[in-house]
């Protein structure tokens, strides 16, 4: 499974489209400015019908995450987390197999 999600933000209650995550997956995000604040939304409840805060963010930021599980993500800006400009967001999961890196020893 890999694959990326993007979002350029510009109001509030604007979140990417959904991601399936499994494993590692990494969150980009570039342009926070005005009081802004962009959150990462995992799938939950017993029926999957329900988005829970993972992980908020107030400055550019580069990190990475682990799920465990298969479960959707999303990241954005809530209603009222929004100040002011563009900001750019990533939520990827680009995995590759192993078995083709090259290792210096």
């Amino acid at each position: 499974m890999s694959g990326a999600v993007t979002k350029s933000i510009t109001a509030e209650n604007t979140f990417s489209d959904e991601i399936a995550v499994q494993g590692y997956f990494n969150v980009s995000i570039v342009g926070i400015a005005g009081g802004t604040e962009v959150t990462v939304q995992r799938q939950t409840g017993v029926d999957g019908t329900v988005f829970t805060d993972v992980d908020s963010f107030t400055e550019d930021t580069e990190t990475y995450g682990y799920e465990p599980e298969l479960v959707l993500y999303k990241i954005g800006v809530k209603t009222g987390d929004f100040g002011t400009g563009t900001c750019k967001v990533r939520l990827g999961t680009e995995h590759r197999d192993r078995s083709s890196w090259t290792y210096m020893y």
